[in-house]
């Protein structure tokens, strides 16, 4: 199967991608990001770490890594409706949290609602552009905030 788009060709500005590195400890981290985007509009329904998760089955000896799962709900539920459901697959917007070295974490996120848009699971009209822009403001405020 050859890829609809070429993976080398995609600006991380496509995916929004963003990134920071925190000063802290890895909990300390986890509830920090947890705080600061919670404040910014997102709820935090999920939460996993796939470290311990992979650590345990695998014996994978991987560093601390956390995956905050963040939704905002009249956000979610526009995007629900603007892909007749299909945004769900998707759900939530996921935000790592992930040890680079003790007391440095990386956090990072992608924009679900713009990957859907570049893979075809959303449209690529002005009601999706709206949708991205107001997802992408809210992610904004809150990597400015940690």
């Amino acid at each position: 199967m050859t890829l609809p788009i070429d993976p080398a060709q995609i600006d991380p500005d496509d995916i929004g991608a963003k990134q920071t590195t925190l000063e802290m400890d890895h909990e300390e981290a986890i509830e920090h990001v947890r705080e600061v985007f919670t404040d910014a509009g997102f709820g935090v329904p999920v939460e996993f770490s796939p470290s311990e998760l992979l650590n345990e089955k695998v014996d994978a000896d991987r560093d601390p890594y956390y995956v905050l799962g963040a939704c905002n709900p009249a956000v979610a539920d526009r995007a629900l409706e603007a892909t007749d459901g299909k945004m769900g697959g998707l759900f939530p917007c996921n935000v790592v949290v992930r040890e680079e070295a003790p007391g440095r974490q990386l956090v990072y996120h992608v924009s679900i609602m713009r990957i859907a848009r570049l893979v075809g699971m959303a449209p690529d009209d002005d009601e999706m552009a709206d949708i991205i822009a107001d997802t992408g403001e809210i992610v904004d405020d809150a990597f400015e905030a940690l």
